[in-house]
């Protein structure tokens, strides 16, 4: 957890685990996934990746980090997933205190700022990692905003550092990552588009 956090979505209990097994298949149909695809991105069996979709199996928070990461995804997406609703759907305050927060990839956590009913998917990050990681790549239009710290983002193989107020953009099917060059706290606001089913 990112140091002055204090809250991670929790553990999934077993009245969460349906949830999360509709969010799976709803975002993997999305993608236009079967489910054996699916399972060979994650390195999962389809059959345990069948129970989990339909809630008779519990995926451990690594398999969950896989699973999310093969859908172009994070774990706080999934467990917070919902399809895009219709355009006139009523206007929504968020407070700070407020919106799930969970894992987004390996080191950094993420707050869900707005999801349901809207065209576009917006997440606060807060990370420190130094590496970058395994690359992000999904279908839809990404745009990074720096809020506080300097952060490192690899576009493709375009490196870029960003301070704050600073932006990039990144088209869909473009692999991408960041980092904090130097290990010091960096937050993002991430935003982008809803998944839309094929």
């Amino acid at each position: 957890m990112v140091p002055g956090t204090t809250s991670m979505l929790p553990v999934l209990d077993a009245t969460g685990t349906d949830r999360v097994g509709e969010r799976i298949r709803a975002l993997r149909r999305a993608r236009g996934l079967t489910l054996v695809q699916l399972a060979g991105l994650a390195d999962l069996s389809h059959p345990f990746l069948s129970q989990i979709e339909r809630g008779l199996a519990r995926p451990s928070l690594a398999s969950l980090e896989r699973i999310a990461h093969a859908l172009g995804a994070s774990q706080v997406e999934l467990l917070t997933f919902t399809e895009p609703g219709s355009a006139d759907a009523a206007p929504s305050v968020l407070r700070a205190a407020e919106g799930a927060r969970g894992a987004y990839g390996g080191e950094s956590e993420a707050r869900v700022l707005l999801d349901a009913g809207s065209p576009f998917r917006s997440l606060e990050v807060r990370g420190d990692n130094t590496a970058f990681g395994p690359a992000w790549v999904h279908a839809e239009h990404e745009w990074f905003y720096v809020l506080d710290g300097i952060v490192e983002v690899d576009l493709g193989g375009l490196v870029e550092a960003l301070g704050v107020g600073d932006s990039a953009s990144c088209p869909g099917g473009v692999p991408h990552c960041w980092r904090s060059p130097d290990g010091r706290p960096y937050r993002l606001l991430i935003v982008k588009e809803q998944v839309h089913r094929p």
